[in-house]
């Protein structure tokens, strides 16, 4: 489990993921070489995944975003199996989750705009195998999006 000095990087590394190993230390109140120490062995013990870059989609031109809840006809043991492959393949589809219950998936689903959704709803998500129901929710506003944990 991390302690405190842990929590402390990893708290300015979610807040700053574009610092230097030797501003994290200085934030944190350790030397360099302990925050990068410790930064390895986060990453060794799967605490620390990667670092990324997150792309705001809106500043590029997707100016939709749709959530599809997807209740599946499992007549055929391959089902999950066979929806997500294909699903993954749709350039649009941005995530893919698996639920318990009567939604078996949810797509999330980028587009440029409604006539761009519609299009790729029609002609890409429509012709995924094995579905059986499908709600479509679409993103009026994100009231709270916390990548950062509180740690």
């Amino acid at each position: 489990m991390p302690d405190d000095t842990d929590r402390r990087i990893l708290r300015q590394l979610q807040a700053d993921p574009f610092a230097s190993t030797a501003e994290l230390a200085e934030r944190a109140g350790v030397s360099a070489a302990v925050a990068w120490r410790r930064l390895e062995k986060l990453t060794s013990a799967g605490v620390l995944e990667s670092v990324e870059a997150v792309v705001d989609w809106r500043a590029l031109g997707y100016g939709v975003e749709v959530s599809l809840r997807i209740t599946l006809n499992k007549t055929q043991t391959n089902a999950f199996d066979e929806m997500s492959a294909a699903a993954r393949l749709v350039p649009e589809v941005t995530e893919i989750q698996t639920f318990l219950g009567r939604v078996d998936l949810r797509l999330t689903v980028l587009a440029r705009d409604m006539a761009h959704y519609t299009q790729t709803y029609r002609d890409r998500i429509l012709t995924l195998p094995h579905i059986q129901d499908i709600e479509q929710l679409m993103l009026i506003s994100t009231v709270k999006d916390e990548q950062a944990l509180p740690i």
